[in-house]
């Protein structure tokens, strides 16, 4: 056994297997290989990737990989902080397979523990952002804005094609916005005040804004509601436990990253995000929507309420392709919220601007005044010396934020120190910050009610270790995961992932690395992403492979956008028609809406495979403008179609590229490679 982790993680013994290939009358693997996959499309020879090691020794290569990366203190900010994750929520949530393995929560009946969770997770969502309704989690703050705008864009029936910018957007947020609406028809402009045209969709206001200030949103809000246009907020979660929600201040949506309620930063993730929204936007809200029902003895369950795997049912008409909410980084933020209590997490907010008007008044008294009087956790100022003075800060093991030339950025969090404080104040050459202490809240927007925030039992139940420990334990109880049954049907869950793949996820030099930390400071991420890119290459076919994506619906969306640009280049950007089979995951034509195409549906036989003469037919019909096939290999149902070279030959012969959903790539992996038998993305 020349690989023991092989045999400890599929589980099945020689004797296992030979059973199982007797009961379908095989004689061997290479016997039902040969039987299931098209000859046409295997691969003859072993794949050029180095041989496989155990456990130890790859946990071993792993960690001097990630020795490259360097962490520091980072005070970036921009949407990314540096958090506690509580020690009972890592052990017993995070690195716990009775959570991370939890099938996803479309069965009720087997998820009730996770979706209880992501039930407190909206109404501490809720409670923060003071509007009704919140959805069980997005995929990272930036997605989670477009898709505000996109709720706004469709609440407007897609007849408004403007998106006003309020204030300035982390970069992040602006480019992923700006992406969105040149596939999706609407158009970023800044707002420069006054009247608000009836052309415009939404507004969009981040509060506090990149630069860490705050500004009075009365007047835009005013503009706005009287061009009724939709009014979005990105928010701070921390801040917002100490300030006044958007809700309260004419949001109709609120939208933001949950990371910083402790959730490591991992180089930027995944991280979940939240959103919220009035009652009248409800049936527009993305992703998942968790309800509370009785039953006939008043007994309380959950379920999903609603969620956007209408996908399922609406298909193209389908209003987004999000398809998995982070739910185990939800749970995390939820479970967060639940040990800190509402008390706990207004002392953290506390603490944190404490130590950003620490810092500001000894700027000040150094005559280097803030851009802004009013801020949260950010500071930011203009110097001449600022790239002398983020340079001198990183040499001390600080990290700070250049924006342009003369401009510095500096963001406090949860794990600032005393210590901090006056090492940094002592890099640009202050005195000696006032002591946090109990901060003066004067300089921050109005204030919130605090004996009415967090009121919900949930959030006063958990002050002692054991009591969190007995609550994580009484939830995963009511799930189904792999630490007490198989899950048989495919989800987007970490199920398959074995124990020593997790492990690396909580060492210090992956959770605690800034994602817009000096390039120096990742070299161990470039070094494993670079590793993992040449092997994934090499195992699909492709010549290059990108891990941005943060879901397999990002991925669809990504794809379908190379695709389009593919034709772009080629002076045919009229491409706009995607065929798709009608055996295809909801996500496809949800996707393939979302960068503007069009689709048609190609039939599937009696036994769930392609037509090949609808096919053809259809592609004849769209020659002239055909973009793409979106094809699921293997199939849907779980077969190698035998056809698959000439579905993809039919598609190319008339202009087209392919879309491979790589959801069962795992069945391909040394057998065969879609880049090989046709597939371009």
């Amino acid at each position: 056994m020349d690989n023991p982790f092989l045999y400890r993680h599929i589980g099945p013994s020689p004797a296992d297997q030979r059973r199982m290939l007797n009961a379908v009358g095989m004689t061997s693997m290479e016997a039902l290989v040969s039987q299931t996959m098209p000859q046409t499309i295997r691969l003859e020879r072993p794949l050029n990737i180095e041989d496989g090691v155990g456990e130890e020794v790859a946990l071993a290569e792993l960690r001097k990989k990630l020795s490259g990366n360097k962490v520091s203190r980072a005070m970036i900010g921009q949407g990314y902080y540096n958090c506690l994750v509580p020690p009972v929520v890592q052990r017993n949530l995070f690195e716990n397979p009775a959570w991370y393995t939890a099938y996803t929560p479309y069965q009720a009946e087997i998820s009730q523990g996770r979706l209880e969770m992501l039930f407190h997770f909206q109404t501490l969502v809720s409670e923060l952002t003071g509007l009704p309704v919140a959805n069980a989690s997005l995929l990272d703050e930036s997605t989670a804005v477009a898709e505000a705008v996109g709720m706004a864009y469709r609440f407007h029936h897609q007849k408004r094609h403007v998106v006003l910018i309020a204030n300035d957007l982390h970069p992040q947020n602006l480019d992923v916005l700006e992406t969105r609406g040149g596939t999706i028809g609407f158009e970023c402009e800044r707002y420069e005040g006054g009247e608000i045209s009836d052309d415009v969709c939404a507004v969009v206001i981040q509060y506090p804004d990149t630069q860490g200030r705050f500004s009075d949103p009365a007047a835009v809000v005013e503009a706005a509601k009287k061009a009724n246009a939709t009014v979005i907020a990105v928010a701070d979660p921390l801040a917002l436990t100490l300030i006044a929600g958007p809700g309260k201040w004419g949001a109709d949506i609120c939208c933001g990253s949950i990371q910083r309620f402790g959730v490591p930063l991992g180089n930027g993730g995944p991280h979940a995000a939240y959103l919220a929204t009035t009652d009248v936007m409800t049936r527009l809200v993305p992703g998942r929507l968790v309800g509370q029902s009785v039953d006939t003895k008043d007994r309380p369950g959950y379920r999903l309420a609603l969620q956007t795997r209408e996908q399922h049912i609406r298909r193209e008409k389908a209003t987004s392709n999000i398809c998995t909410s982070q739910a185990l980084l939800a749970n995390m933020a939820a479970a967060y919220a639940i040990w800190h209590g509402p008390r706990g997490l207004r002392a953290i907010a506390s603490r944190v601007h404490g130590f950003a008007k620490g810092f500001a008044g000894a700027l000040s008294a150094a005559g280097m005044a803030p851009v802004s009087e009013q801020f949260f956790d950010t500071v930011t100022f203009e110097t001449a010396k600022a790239a002398q003075i983020v340079e001198d800060a990183e040499k001390a093991g600080y990290l700070f934020r250049q924006i342009g030339d003369n401009t510095v950025s500096v963001a406090f969090d949860e794990t600032t120190t005393e210590a901090d404080l006056e090492a940094v104040c002592e890099l640009f050459g202050a005195g000696t910050p006032k002591a946090a202490g109990d901060p003066d809240l004067s300089g921050l927007p109005k204030l919130r009610d605090a004996e009415k925030f967090l009121t919900q039992e949930v959030f006063h139940c958990c002050r002692s270790e054991t009591e969190m420990l007995r609550f994580l334990r009484r939830l995963a109880d009511k799930d189904l995961a792999l630490d007490r049954a198989m899950i048989p049907l495919g989800s987007c869950t970490m199920k398959l992932n074995a124990a020593a793949e997790m492990m690396p996820v909580s060492w210090p030099e992956v959770a605690n690395i800034h994602p817009f930390a000096p390039n120096s400071h990742r070299a161990g991420y470039a070094k494993m992403i670079g590793d993992l890119d040449r092997w994934l290459s090499e195992i699909t076919g492709f010549a290059k492979v990108s891990l941005q994506p943060n879901a397999g619906s990002q991925g669809e969306y990504a794809g379908l956008i190379a695709i389009r640009r593919h034709h772009e280049a080629n002076g045919e950007g009229h491409r706009n028609i995607c065929l798709i089979p009608s055996s295809a995951h909801g996500t496809n034509p949800a996707s393939a809406q979302m960068v503007g195409c069009k689709v048609v549906v190609v039939k599937c036989t009696e036994y769930g495979d392609v037509d090949l003469d609808d096919l053809r037919a259809k592609a004849e019909q769209h020659a002239d403008n055909l973009a793409a096939l979106m094809v699921t290999y293997p199939s849907t149902h779980g077969v190698f179609e035998a056809e698959i070279r000439t579905i993809c030959e039919i598609v190319h012969e008339h202009g087209g590229q392919v879309y491979l959903d790589g959801a069962n790539l795992n069945a391909l992996v040394g057998l065969a490679r879609p880049g090989d038998f046709g597939a371009d993305v």
